[in-house]
């Protein structure tokens, strides 16, 4: 049997002593990195623990481990990004405070540094047609704010129209945990055809992930059609730091958009019922 490695090390000592009752990390299976969650009955499996360019949302399974088992103690490995989405489920009561502990996973993009294995750092390749139209992956707001306005709608008009409304982008979400999402209201979104109502449903979503959106890409990294999301809920984000100097993920209080309640409704309400649910 091979040497545990430090991070392997960890997780075996935290679960022996307690410290934690459930692990979120990886394991192969099939040939496969995949979320596993890592347990005291079977310990020995801590040995099986990987980190890599894998990326699912931990986080996502940590907040349906605490509704289910709310004095559960979770372990999780972590990247920045992980560290942002846990931040965001704080401030929304969606995880109690101190109730996940992370082991961090360097993704820096440095080669000076290890494990730098984030799966959004490299740029993948992409075809003649969006290189002649500039549109690449990881592409700054500032270089499309640059472009004409009307070349900028016309951009993400035909971006909209090639979505299949699978809901990949929201059910990846580690920030997504409305009981009744906006996405399936009747006097939002129509429904029973596609593509989804241009430009409305992915307005919709991008509004509701203003001052929430962590900006890990694993929406776009979902897309089957290639919808630069990521892009899109940057500039949201970018607009609520200017406007009210709010940064995601960041602090403990809540995003500055606080009139959706605690179900999709067509008048406002205060978020605050949301946060104490």
């Amino acid at each position: 049997m091979s040497a545990m490695t430090p991070i392997q090390e960890q997780v075996h000592q935290w679960l022996e002593e307690e410290r934690v009752d459930i692990f979120l990390a990886y394991r192969i299976v099939e040939g496969h990195p995949l979320p596993y969650a890592f347990t005291r009955e079977h310990i020995e499996e801590t040995g099986e623990l990987v980190t890599g360019p894998a990326r699912y949302s931990l986080e996502k399974f940590a907040t349906h481990i605490a509704s289910r088992y709310p004095d559960a103690r979770i372990g999780m490995v972590a990247r920045d990004c992980n560290q942002r989405a846990l931040n965001v489920l704080r401030v929304w009561n969606q995880l109690k405070e101190g109730q996940v502990e992370t082991v961090s996973v360097n993704c820096c993009p440095s080669d000076l540094r290890a494990h730098a294995d984030c799966s959004y750092l490299e740029r993948r390749p992409v075809g003649v047609v969006k290189q002649q139209l500039g549109q690449v992956p990881n592409q700054a707001v500032a270089d499309v704010d640059a472009q004409p306005s009307a070349e900028r709608f016309d951009r993400w008009m035909y971006e909209f129209q090639k979505c299949i409304k699978c809901y990949g982008c929201r059910n990846i979400c580690p920030v997504c945990f409305c009981n009744e999402c906006s996405l399936e209201h009747a006097e939002l979104i129509g429904t029973g055809h596609l593509p989804p109502d241009i430009p409305i449903f992915h307005l919709v979503r991008a509004v509701h992930m203003a001052g929430r959106c962590i900006d890990c890409g694993l929406c776009e990294d979902a897309c089957p059609a290639e919808i630069p999301l990521r892009l899109l809920y940057r500039k949201v984000n970018a607009i609520v730091k200017d406007l009210f100097e709010y940064e995601t993920g960041s602090g403990d209080t809540l995003p500055p958009f606080s009139i959706l309640g605690p179900k999709p409704t067509m008048s406002p309400t205060p978020l605050l019922a949301v946060a104490q649910e």
